[in-house]
């Protein structure tokens, strides 16, 4: 199965992003696709879940909430059209260590977060619109993506409070 560790922004962010202007020609995800990864893990094994939650919850027990900032602009990148965040480096580098041991990093190093917002042949002139917003993560999620083609479905397999 498809894991990450990601956080759901809250509706005021989400409907900052759902006001950006939709080019036509473009395949744009819809919301219910709109999570910030902190650490995507790609395709894992489901015996491994477990370890994955023990890792996170003694690693997280006590982490702060972070703010988050969307922006400033949204950015092409390699057929891709992404909102960047801000904000996360410490609690990224708290989730990497946690997870490094059970899922290998693989992703280019240092991370950046990003909500995507649009996926396919995207032409690099398509990014660049002006977007700010921004929220306080109190929680972050141990995602699996189960997604078919059209029908984007994420469930939460563990959630982590952060604290105020």
């Amino acid at each position: 199965m498809r894991l990450s560790v990601a956080i759901w922004p809250p509706q005021e962010i989400v409907e900052v992003l759902g006001a950006l202007h939709r080019a036509p020609g473009i395949q744009w995800s819809s919301p219910e696709q709109w999570m910030v990864k902190v650490r995507p893990l790609g395709t894992v094994p489901d015996r491994v879940v477990p370890d994955l939650v023990e890792a996170l919850t003694d690693e997280l027990e006590g982490a702060p909430a972070t703010p988050c900032a969307l922006g400033p602009r949204t950015r092409a990148l390699g057929g891709w059209i992404g909102v960047p965040v801000s904000g996360l480096d410490d609690l990224g580098a708290v989730v990497f260590a946690a997870t490094a041991p059970i899922v290998p990093v693989t992703h280019p190093q240092p991370f950046r977060a990003f909500v995507w917002i649009a996926r396919g042949r995207v032409p690099a002139a398509a990014g660049g619109q002006a977007i700010s917003g921004m929220w306080i993560a109190n929680r972050i999620s141990l995602v699996a993506d189960r997604s078919a083609p059209g029908r984007p479905r994420f469930e939460n397999l563990a959630s982590f409070e952060l604290s105020a």
